[in-house]
């Protein structure tokens, strides 16, 4: 690999320090402490990945930066929970919604980075060589993704019973599991179509042939 076309270790330290000492400002006064360490975890298991693995399987900058954004998200829910978030309640008035859409955004990322990163992946491990089936296995991981965190927050309800209703933060939405996974669809298919050409640019400069 030419270290030349890495990204810089600059700017990524940078970002690493800044997300930590989110994460910690997010853990000051949690609204709830249980539900911010459930919401954060996802966050607190990539960063010690990230850094393990940065010199010898770097990334490329837009998926450093969309890891980077989708980590915001997640400890804005923590700090708050999904259905408190100022930001949600805003989104609520200006569309006139019947509840706090926050967590909804919360899903579309959860298909939006995640997508890219197993295209990532199998690109770069010659794993598919078709772009049609690289953009549904793609998109099939993310909704495997989106299952098993359903799963997760179904276990927690029953683990917890009426103490997990922040983490799952339904707001008497019945529908509000297929909706999450329809969100992390819909972000996983708009990262796709808006990123791919960028994408395959940075991956090109990454590891060139």
């Amino acid at each position: 690999m030419n270290p030349s076309t890495t990204p810089p270790n600059a700017p990524l330290s940078a970002a690493g320090l800044i997300l930590v000492g989110l994460l910690a400002l997010s853990g000051w006064h949690p609204y709830d402490r249980a539900t911010w360490l459930m919401e954060v975890a996802p966050v607190m298991i990539a960063l010690p990945v990230l850094v393990a693995t940065r010199q010898r399987f770097p990334l490329t900058t837009l998926l450093y930066t969309c890891i980077f954004v989708h980590a915001l998200v997640l400890m804005l829910g923590g700090a708050y929970t999904y259905a408190r978030v100022p930001l949600g309640f805003a989104l609520q008035d200006l569309l006139h919604l019947g509840r706090n859409p926050y967590d909804k955004i919360g899903h579309f990322f959860q298909g939006f980075a995640p997508v890219l990163i197993n295209r990532e992946i199998l690109l770069r491990g010659h794993h598919v060589r078709g772009r049609k089936m690289l953009a549904f296995l793609s998109v099939c991981v993310v909704l495997a993704i989106s299952a098993t965190y359903e799963f997760i927050e179904w276990g927690a309800a029953l683990a917890l019973g009426q103490g997990a209703d922040e983490f799952l933060g339904t707001q008497g939405d019945p529908w509000d599991t297929q909706s999450d996974m329809f969100f992390a669809l819909i972000g996983a298919l708009a990262a796709l179509t808006l990123l791919s050409r960028l994408h395959d640019r940075q991956l090109q400069r990454l590891i060139p042939p």
